[in-house]
C-alpha cells in the first residue's frame, strides 16, 4: 500500500492517463456493447477485436510504463511484477491479434445457419476476448487507484500474472483450434479420428497447467451474475477434496469440509492448486459423492421450501414386469416391452411424479401402491379432500443429466416444479441406475421401459395420453434421442417432439473446438468428462478398486440413486420369482420384431447367420424377450446381419442386449453415416482456410515426443500429469450411446427435436453437429443458443435471473411440442436467445404453424430445418444407409 511517484513525469503521466481513458473507454463500449447482425458482416467484427487488442496495448504499456520507475522494496517487487505480466501480456496480445481476427473471418463456415452465430471456433474467440476485456478492466482499475494509499500492488499484480498465465494457455488452445482447422474436412467441427490429433489434445491437456483457470479467473467467460456461484462452488469442492475418505460419516466429511473452506477462500492460488489437482486424480466415485451433496435431506430440504410448492410430488417404484403396446402402424397387432435386465438384472424402475394440480388417477389406489417412501414428506396431497382437475392433455417425460454417474430427479425438482406450474401438466422424471454399478445401456433400458409404461398407464399420471414430450439435460438430453430411436425401432408410438438442453450426442474422445474448452470449464473439465463416460461405457479401470469407499457417503447420500439401486438389486430376486420367461415363446403376431432386430448402423454383411439370436430366448436376463422370438419369416436377412454384429461384441456382459449389437464394427467407418463428409468448397474459401490453419510442426512423426507447438512458445505445464485414458470402448460408437453416429436411416424416424445449447460450452459442438445431421437428412429440428452462461445452468435456475431465464426458454421449447400442429414441409424461423443479462426476460409468437416460441428480445433470426413426419412404413423398420446416402453431404 504505498503511493508511486514518477517525479517530473507526473503532468505528462496525468495527461496520458486522461486521454487513454477517454479514448479507450469509447473502445471498449464499442467492443461490449456491439450487437450481432442477423447476416455475416465480418467487418465491424474485425474492427472490434482491432478495438479491444488496441485498448489492451494502451493500458499495458502505460501501466508498465508508470510501475517501471517505483521505488525499490516490496513494493517495488510487486511493481516489477506488474511490469512484467504487462509485458508479457502485450506479449501474447501481438501473436494473438492476427489468429483472432482469420478465425473471424472464416468461422461463420462452420454455423448452424447464417442467423445461429454459434460453433467452437466462435466460441474460443469469445473466450479470449473476455479475457481481454477483463484484463483491460483490470489495467484500468489500477490506472485509476495506482496513486491512492489503499491501493494494494502484491493483490493487482496477482491478478494480472492470474490473467496473464490465463491469455497463455488459451494461446495454446486457439494453436490446437488451428491445427483441428487445417486437418477436418470444410465444414466439419469433430476430428475424425481418435488417433493422431484427438490423442494429442489428451495428452496436452494431461500436462497443461489449469490453475489459473480455478482460482482468481474461475468463470471469468460467465455472465457476472453466476461467477459467485461458480467460485463457492469451487470452494467447495476442494473442501470436499481435502477430507474425501478421511471420514466415516457424511456429516464429518461436510463439517470437516466447511472448517477447511476458509483458507481456500482466502487464497485463490491455493483453491486452484487443490482444484487442478482434484480434477486430474481423483476417480469418478468422488465427483459422484460431490454431486450428490444435493440430495442430502438437509439441502433438498432448503432447496424445497424456496421452490414452486406442488400438490403432488411422488417417488415411484414400477415393478419390472413385461407388458404389451399397440404397434405404431397397425394397432391391431401388438409389441412386448420387456423390462430393463442389463447389467445387474431386473428390478425396479424408479420415478418421481410432479404435478402442480391434484388430477384424476393420481391419488388412485393403484398409484399409492406404487410410491416408496424417501423419509419425509411425501406428498402434500396424502390425506387431504382436495379438488382433483381433470387429466391434462399434456405429459413431460424427464431425464435428469449428471453425467450417467450422479443425481436423480431430487437435484431437478426446482425448475420441474416450475415446469409444472407453467405448463399446467404432470412431469414424470425417471431415476435410472447410474454407473459405473450400471453402465450402458442400463440407463437407456430403464428410460424407454418408463416411456412404454407412461403410455400404457397414462391414467394413472393425471394424464389423458394425448400428447408426451421427452425432456433432457446433458446425459438426459442423450437418453431423450436414444429413447426415441429405440421406440422407433420398436415400433411403438413415438413421442410428439423432444427437448434438449446441451445434450451430449457424441461420448468419443473425437477432438473438436468447443471442447477445447474443457482445458478451463470449472464445472466440465475433461478429465471429469472422460471418467463420467468410461464409466457410462463400462470401462472405468477404477470401477472395481473404488467401489468399496461409496458406502462411507451412506448417511449423507441415503436418498440418491445409489440407494435407489440398491433397493432395486435387493427386489430382483423376489421379481425374478414372479416371472415366467417361458411364456414369451408364444408366437405373436406382431411385425415389430423385424424392425426390433434390424441392422441400423451396418451395411449388410456376407457369412453365415449364428446361433445367438436363437440362443438370446434362453438367457434369463435378457433386456427384450420378443428379441428372442423371431418367428416372422421376412426378418431372416436382418437377423442374420444382428447375429454378426453381436459376435464382434461378445467380451460384453452376458446381459447385454440389442442394443449392443448394434455397435459400429471396424468394417463400418465413420463415412457409413455421412458423418465426416463434406461439399466441394470454393477455392476462395480454401484460401481464407489455409491463411488461419496450420500444418504440424515439422518432424512430428519421427519425434517420440511430438512437437504440438511452434518453435519458440510453450504452455505453462503442470507439476503432475493427469490420469487420462487414452482409449475408448468401441461401445462408445454404438448409435444409442453417440447418436450423432446412427445413420440417416435412423434418424430419419425421429420427432422433432428443440435443442437449447449454450455459447461457452464445451458440448457445443455436439448440439451443432448433431442439429446438421438432422436438418440434412430433412428432421425438424430447431436449435437455440444461449450466452454466457455454463453447462448445467438448469440446475442453477434458483441463483440468478439469467439462469431462470434460460430455463424459461426451454419450457417454452416443450410448450411448442404440445401445441404444435402438423409439421408443415418449409422451414420454420425462431428467434436466438443472444444474450440473458440485457433486458427482462420477454415472449413472442411466432406465427408459424409449427412452433410458438420463446424469444428473447434480441437481433438475428435463427432457422430450423423442416420436413414432414415419416410415414409409418418408415417407422416400422430401418435399413442400413445405401450408397447414395453415404454420398449426402454434409452441410
Amino acid at each position: 500500500m504505498s503511493r508511486h511517484n514518477r517525479g517530473g513525469g507526473n503532468n505528462s503521466c496525468l495527461r496520458k492517463m486522461a486521454s487513454a481513458k477517454k479514448a479507450g473507454s469509447g473502445v471498449l463500449e464499442r467492443a461490449v456493447n456491439r450487437r450481432r447482425s442477423s447476416k455475416h458482416k465480418e467487418g465491424p467484427i474485425a474492427m472490434d477485436t482491432k478495438a479491444v487488442f488496441t485498448a489492451l496495448y494502451d493500458v499495458c504499456e502505460e501501466n508498465a510504463n508508470f510501475f517501471s520507475g517505483a521505488t525499490k522494496g516490496q513494493p517495488g517487487d510487486a511493481a516489477q511484477r506488474l511490469v512484467d505480466a504487462m509485458t508479457t501480456i502485450q506479449e501474447h496480445a501481438r501473436t494473438l491479434e492476427p489468429v483472432i481476427s482469420g478465425f473471424a473471418a472464416i468461422y461463420h463456415h462452420f454455423d448452424f445457419d447464417p442467423h445461429i452465430p454459434a460453433n467452437g471456433y466462435r466460441s474460443l474467440v469469445k473466450v479470449v476476448r473476455c479475457c481481454l476485456l477483463h484484463i483491460i478492466h483490470k489495467g484500468r482499475y489500477i490506472t485509476s487507484n495506482r496513486r491512492s494509499i489503499f491501493f494494494r500492488a502484491s493483490h493487482n499484480a496477482a491478478e494480472m500474472e492470474a490473467y496473464c498465465s490465463a491469455l497463455c494457455q488459451l494461446k495454446a488452445l486457439l494453436y490446437l483450434a488451428q491445427r483441428l482447422l487445417h486437418d477436418n474436412s470444410h465444414g466439419n467441427l469433430f476430428f475424425q479420428e481418435e488417433s493422431g490429433l484427438s490423442q494429442s489434445f489428451l495428452r496436452e491437456y494431461a500436462s497443461m497447467h489449469k490453475g489459473c483457470f480455478y482460482g482468481r479467473c474461475v468463470g471469468f467467460q460467465f455472465t457476472p451474475a453466476i461467477r459467485p456461484c461458480l467460485q463457492s462452488i469451487a470452494i467447495s469442492l476442494v473442501a470436499f477434496g481435502d477430507n474425501y475418505k478421511k471420514h466415516q460419516s457424511g456429516i464429518g466429511v461436510a463439517a470437516s469440509s466447511f472448517l477447511t473452506s476458509g483458507k481456500y477462500a482466502i487464497d485463490p492460488e491455493l483453491r486452484g492448486q487443490e482444484y487442478e489437482r482434484i480434477t486430474q486424480n481423483l476417480d469418478v466415485h468422488f465427483w459422484k459423492a460431490f454431486w450428490n451433496i444435493t440430495e442430502t435431506e438437509v439441502l433438498s430440504s432448503l432447496v424445497s421450501m424456496t421452490a414452486t410448492q406442488v400438490k403432488v410430488n411422488r417417488a415411484l417404484s414400477v415393478p419390472s414386469l413385461p407388458f404389451d403396446l399397440p404397434f405404431a402402424a397397425d394397432p391391431t397387432h401388438m409389441v412386448t416391452v420387456s423390462p430393463p435386465a442389463a447389467h445387474i438384472g431386473r428390478g425396479p424402475v424408479q420415478m418421481r411424479l410432479i404435478s402442480y394440480e391434484l388430477r384424476e388417477g393420481q391419488d388412485s389406489e393403484k398409484l399409492l401402491a406404487l410410491c416408496r417412501s424417501e423419509g419425509g414428506q411425501i406428498s402434500l396431497s396424502l390425506g387431504l379432500k382436495t379438488k382433483r382437475s381433470p387429466p391434462s392433455p399434456w405429459l413431460v417425460l424427464h431425464f435428469h443429466g449428471g453425467g450417467f454417474v450422479a443425481q436423480t430427479s431430487k437435484s431437478h425438482e426446482p425448475y420441474l416444479r416450475s415446469w409444472s406450474q407453467d405448463l399446467n401438466a404432470p412431469i414424470l422424471s425417471v431415476d435410472y441406475s447410474l454407473a459405473p454399478e450400471a453402465p450402458f445401456p442400463r440407463a437407456l433400458e430403464e428410460c424407454f421401459y418408463a416411456y412404454c409404461w407412461a403410455i400404457k398407464n397414462h391414467n394413472l399420471l393425471g394424464w389423458t395420453g394425448e400428447r408426451v414430450c421427452l425432456a433432457g439435460d446433458s446425459a438426459g438430453g442423450n437418453l431423450c434421442v436414444t429413447v426415441s430411436m429405440r421406440a422407433a425401432a420398436h415400433g411403438v408410438r413415438m413421442p410428439d417432439g423432444i427437448v434438449a438442453a446441451y445434450p451430449a450426442t457424441l461420448l468419443t474422445v473425437y477432438a473438436s473446438p468447443s471442447r477445447l474448452l474443457t482445458l478451463m470449464d470449472p464445472l466440465l473439465p475433461l478429465s471429469v468428462l472422460a471418467r463420467c463416460l468410461s464409466a457410462y461405457a463400462g470401462t472405468d479401470p477404477q470401477v472395481e478398486k473404488q467401489v468399496e469407499k461409496v458406502s462411507t457417503f451412506s448417511m449423507v447420500r441415503r436418498d440418491t440413486a445409489l440407494l435407489l439401486r440398491d433397493f432395486k438389486q435387493g427386489a430382483s430376486n423376489w421379481i425374478h420369482s414372479l416371472l415366467d420367461r417361458g411364456g414369451a415363446d408364444s408366437v405373436r403376431k406382431s411385425v415389430s420384431e423385424a424392425s426390433l432386430t434390424s441392422p441400423h448402423t451396418d451395411p449388410p454383411v456376407s457369412g453365415k447367420a449364428s446361433e445367438y439370436s436363437l440362443e438370446k430366448g434362453s438367457l434369463k436376463s435378457q433386456t427384450c424377450q420378443d428379441l428372442g422370438t423371431h418367428t416372422n419369416s421376412g426378418a431372416s436377412n436382418v437377423q442374420k446381419n444382428a447375429s454378426q454384429t453381436a459376435n464382434h461384441l461378445s467380451t460384453t456382459t452376458v446381459n447385454h442386449n440389442s442394443i449392443l449389437d448394434i455397435t459400429l464394427t471396424p468394417e463400418s467407418k465413420p463415412e457409413d453415416v455421412s458423418f465426416f463428409l463434406c461439399k466441394e468448397v470454393d477455392p476462395s474459401v480454401s484460401e481464407s482456410f489455409s491463411s488461419v490453419a496450420i500444418p504440424p510442426p515439422g518432424g512430428e512423426e519421427d519425434s517420440e515426443k511430438p512437437q504440438e507447438f511452434p518453435e519458440g512458445f510453450e504452455p505453462l505445464r503442470s507439476e503432475q500429469l493427469a490420469e487420462m485414458n487414452m482409449q475408448s470402448s468401441p461401445i462408445a460408437r454404438n448409435p444409442y450411446m453417440s447418436p450423432l453416429l446412427a445413420p440417416d436411416s435412423m434418424l430419419k424416424g425421429l420427432p422433432p427435436i428443440h435443442i437449447v445449447a449454450c455459447h461457452l460450452d464445451p458440448m457445443l459442438d455436439d448440439s451443432v453437429m448433431f442439429a446438421k445431421r438432422l436438418r440434412n437428412v430433412g428432421q425438424p429440428v430447431t436449435l437455440c443458443v444461449v450466452d454466457d452462461l455454463p453447462h448445467g445452468f438448469l440446475s442453477l435456475s434458483q441463483l440468478s435471473r439469467e439462469t431462470r431465464e434460460a430455463a424459461n426458454v426451454c419450457m417454452e421449447r416443450i410448450r411448442d411440442v404440445f401445441t404444435m400442429k402438423d409439421p408443415p414441409p418449409e422451414m420454420r424461423k425462431h428467434r436466438k436467445l443472444e444474450r440473458t443479462n440485457q433486458e427482462p426476460f420477454a415472449t413472442k409468437r411466432d406465427h408459424t404453424p409449427l412452433l410458438q416460441v420463446t424469444v428473447q428480445k434480441e437481433e438475428g433470426l435463427f432457422v430450423g430445418g423442416g420436413a414432414p413426419f415419416v410415414d409409418e412404413e418408415g417407422l416400422a423398420g430401418f435399413y442400413p444407409p445405401t450408397k447414395s446416402e453415404a454420398e449426402k453431404i454434409l452441410a
